[in-house]
């Protein structure tokens, strides 16, 4: 049965994330959304949000900063908060990927005098899933796919962060808290209807 959905798309892409730690039960040392947006109103382009000791907090990068805003005040918040302060500088960045799952993929992101790297591994099979616009309190609903990391890595300027992803179900699947989250949608209720 084909079945069109009645909402507005505010992102179409890509959010893989990492969050690494010494415990599960502990705040992440480490957080960082990675996207890749195909389409927004915005127009696509890339951006990568990092708090970390190794960015002495939150640092922005993009290669296009009218996409970085727009995830900033539309979809951070609903995931981090602290990635949403629209008055942080957003720092100019070239970003590229490298394999695929089921082997270990990277995301390499460089910027002038420095660069981060992303690596996710022990890539198990993917799972799909979707949330309705107010799951949750969220003003906005999504669906995506996750292929989730048994293992995860996060360097930045050439030092390795401590910590790896752990164990976090999605409803009756087995997750971590390292994903990579493709064919990523991110939508709201038509106003227009």
């Amino acid at each position: 049965m084909l079945h069109v959905s009645p909402y507005k798309i505010v992102v179409a892409g890509e959010n893989s994330f990492l969050r690494l730690g010494q415990e599960a039960n502990d705040a992440p040392a480490h957080w960082a959304s990675h996207w890749r947006v195909f389409w927004s109103d915005a127009g696509s382009g890339h951006a990568l949000f990092l708090d970390s000791v190794l960015t002495e907090g939150v640092a922005i990068f993009s290669d296009n900063e009218e996409v970085a805003r727009l995830l900033q005040r539309r979809v951070e918040p609903l995931l981090y908060m602290p990635f949403s302060d629209t008055e942080l500088p957003i720092i100019r960045a070239t970003f590229d990927r490298d394999g695929c799952p089921p082997n270990s993929t990277t995301e390499t992101v460089t910027w002038d005098g420095g660069s981060a790297l992303l690596v996710w591994s022990e890539l198990q099979d993917p799972f799909s899933f979707s949330t309705e616009p107010g799951f949750h309190g969220r003003a906005l609903g999504h669906q995506t796919t996750f292929f989730s990391a048994g293992d995860a890595s996060l360097i930045v300027n050439g030092r390795k962060a401590e910590g790896k992803p752990w164990p976090e179900a999605r409803g009756d699947r087995p997750c971590t808290s390292a994903c990579l989250a493709w064919c990523e949608t991110w939508f709201e209720p038509d106003g227009s209807a």
